[in-house]
């Protein structure tokens, strides 16, 4: 095969790929759980991120998706990897105000003090009460 001919494949491969992990953070978003497991229990890495260090677990808390949030927690996803800009799944839960989702991640040893801000800055400047209390809770 030419070098040509093998550039073109080459970038259809990455085309390809670039579109399957597109559909699999709308997955993440949308919360579709079985569709989306099923990518990462073929092979899909369960801390799989974008261009901004989202990765799928960041997205389905910030979006709410505490059954998605936590078979992707029984994956091995990271529930304290923080995304470029410092955020970490929890903080996003809290800004977003999930409190099911706030459990998962806390259950799957998340670090309220960890990022920036981190979730617990998060739950003091929004006035979260009981989202403050779960962190003393959990002796942090």
């Amino acid at each position: 095969m030419d070098d040509v001919a093998h550039r073109a494949e080459d970038g259809a491969a990455d085309a390809d790929v670039e579109e399957l992990a597109t559909r699999l953070f709308q997955m993440a978003r949308s919360g579709e759980t079985d569709r989306l497991c099923a990518y990462v229990d073929a092979g899909v890495p369960a801390n799989l991120h974008n261009d901004k260090g989202d990765t799928l677990l960041m997205l389905a808390a910030y979006h709410g998706h505490a059954g998605t949030v936590r078979a992707l927690l029984e994956r091995g996803a990271d529930p304290g990897r923080a995304n470029d800009r410092g955020q970490t799944p929890l903080a996003g839960a809290v800004f977003k105000k999930q409190p099911e989702v706030v459990r998962a991640l806390l259950d799957a040893g998340a670090d309220p003090s960890a990022g920036s801000p981190s979730a617990a800055d998060t739950a003091r400047m929004f006035g979260q009460t009981e989202i403050l209390k779960w962190f003393a809770d959990k002796g942090r």
